[in-house]
């Protein structure tokens, strides 16, 4: 048996160094244009042309024009679901010694997932929503409580809107440096952006790695979302 044609491809695109920075680069969610991505990536505008064609041609990358820039950003939300999964086997497969020093690495410590919360804060967040029945797992997804509609409502989640949405409402999402699951999927997606708007997390340095604010600490700690021994 070979494998099918479409996957061949899928792993040529994936296979080059180039263009899996530029994935990585684009997991945040965010749009880039082609010259920032040039010029985070070390390389020419005409080779980051290149790439990033291919990506798009492959479905992978999807594109908006906005003036005289084009701006490119992970297709959807399978795309970047398929690219964590990846990421969990790559993990699973390393013998980098440094494995031990997970949690000394800020992307491990808190990070997007895409567009949802991912490391040891995303875990401690589902944890602690789990513990005061905000939410219950449920095979390979979470189940949102009526107490938990309640909390996401008085977050100003609007639960009923993104329930109706073609995404998936909630998603366990394996987290691959914790090996355990975080909340992903519409809900997830919903919590997070709810998070930055309030400012109770903010990005370092433009990465896609997470700090809470200390507002943030302050309005977790009174939601019961924030163990002590994540700060």
């Amino acid at each position: 048996m070979t494998a099918t044609p479409s996957l061949t491809a899928i792993g040529q695109i994936l296979g080059d160094p180039t263009r899996a920075l530029i994935l990585e680069m684009l997991y945040d969610g965010r749009a880039w244009s082609a010259s920032e991505l040039a010029r985070a990536a070390g390389i020419t505008p005409q080779t980051a042309s290149s790439h990033l064609g291919k990506l798009t041609d492959a479905g992978l990358l999807a594109v908006e024009p906005q003036g005289r820039n084009r701006y490119y950003r992970i297709a959807d939300s399978e795309v970047a679901e398929a690219l964590e999964a990846l990421m969990v086997l790559a993990m699973r497969r390393s013998q980098r010694p440094d494995i031990v020093n997970v949690r000394e690495d800020p992307m491990r410590h808190a990070r997007t997932c895409y567009d949802h919360i991912a490391g040891r804060l995303g875990i401690a967040i589902v944890d602690r929503l789990i513990a005061q029945d905000y939410l219950e797992n449920d095979h390979d997804h979470y189940r949102l409580t009526e107490k938990g509609e309640g909390l996401m409502s008085d977050l100003g989640i609007e639960v009923q809107s993104i329930r109706d949405g073609r995404r998936p409402f909630t998603r366990r999402c394996l987290d691959w440096t914790e090996r355990r699951h975080h909340l992903g999927g519409a809900l997830g997606a919903a919590f997070a952006a709810t998070l930055f708007a309030r400012r109770w997390i903010r990005r370092i340095d433009d990465t896609r790695a997470l700090r809470v604010t200390p507002e943030g600490q302050r309005q977790l700690k009174r939601l019961g979302l924030f163990p002590e021994n994540i700060a």
